[in-house]
């Protein structure tokens, strides 16, 4: 995990041995996740696991839907680069989509997991949900190369697009591999109907 990241904090800046601890508590909450499902999740069973005092995994993450939203940031943060300048903006925009819908796949029930969290009314999960959005749209942004405070349409309707194609593989429907294809194959054809809104190299 990137330095920067793993230091980062909804509530504070973190010093090398917090951000160890919240690492540990994060990397342990999946592994309850997946033994005991969402229901089964807590703050102190995490801490349990990890070897934490629960009072200190409460100064980190104020609840379950807190804890699985910064599981789901992390990986997001570490796990989707900026776009290759050398692809097409297509290609560069497949490639972001493909980087977010497949962040979570093959971990269990942690998909589902954070799909429940995000919608989550806790004030450190909207903070939350506000950094991945502006996440994602900065790599989308920088996909077409338009700027992320006015992006344009095509990248609001592609934001729809993920946002949508992650519920729904969140609600068991489809797995996130076959989402990240069907989010390309729309991607491609939203893009292949707006020619003049994309800027090619």
């Amino acid at each position: 995990m990137s330095s920067a990241i793993a230091q980062e904090s909804t509530r504070r800046r973190l010093s090398p041995q917090q951000a160890e601890t919240v690492v540990r508590l994060t990397d342990a909450a999946v592994e309850v996740l997946n033994a005991d499902g969402f229901d089964g999740l807590t703050v102190r069973a995490v801490a349990k696991r990890a070897g934490v005092a629960p009072a200190t995994a409460y100064t980190y993450f104020s609840s379950k839907h807190h804890l699985v939203a910064e599981v789901f940031w992390r990986r997001l943060a570490d796990g989707v680069p900026a776009p290759d300048p050398q692809q097409s903006p297509a290609d560069r925009v497949a490639e972001v989509l493909r980087g977010v819908s497949l962040v979570v796949a093959g971990e269990g029930q942690l998909g589902g997991a954070v799909t429940v969290a995000l919608l989550g009314t806790d004030p450190d999960v909207e903070h939350l949900r506000l950094r991945i959005g502006g996440f994602v749209r900065k790599r989308l942004s920088e996909a077409l190369e338009v700027d992320p405070a006015d992006p344009g349409p095509v990248v609001d309707a592609l934001e729809m697009l993920y946002s949508g194609g992650l519920v729904y593989a969140g609600m068991g429907h489809l797995t996130y591999e076959q989402t990240s294809e069907r989010l390309v194959a729309a991607a491609r054809l939203l893009l292949d109907s707006q020619p003049d809104l994309i800027q090619e190299d």
